[in-house]
């Protein structure tokens, strides 16, 4: 079942290469959408795919790449959205 998600995640997230590291786990499990910064310091994120790898990549966004500190992940059901790929949006 394909799904979609939009999340938010705070805490030291920023200048950390969670964006780009977001990228290759998504391409790696084949999620599609975007990731971007936004201005209060968070990520903001929207996912689509298989419901199992879109659960896959958000059970790693709560963790992260090694230097974040991941403190919340909110996460919206949202429509899938029809995307090729996977990039990094300008906030």
């Amino acid at each position: 079942m394909i799904v979609g998600r939009h999340l938010r995640i705070s805490g030291q997230v920023q200048g950390v290469f969670f964006r780009q590291w977001t990228v290759e786990q998504a391409r790696e499990l084949g999620v599609t959408g975007w990731v971007r910064n936004c201005p209060d310091c968070s990520v903001e994120a929207r996912l689509s795919g298989e419901d199992h790898a879109v659960a896959q990549l958000i059970k790693r966004m709560h963790r992260g790449p090694p230097a974040a500190e991941v403190a919340q992940v909110q996460i919206e059901e949202v429509p899938s959205e029809d995307a090729d790929g996977f990039e990094v949006r300008r906030g």
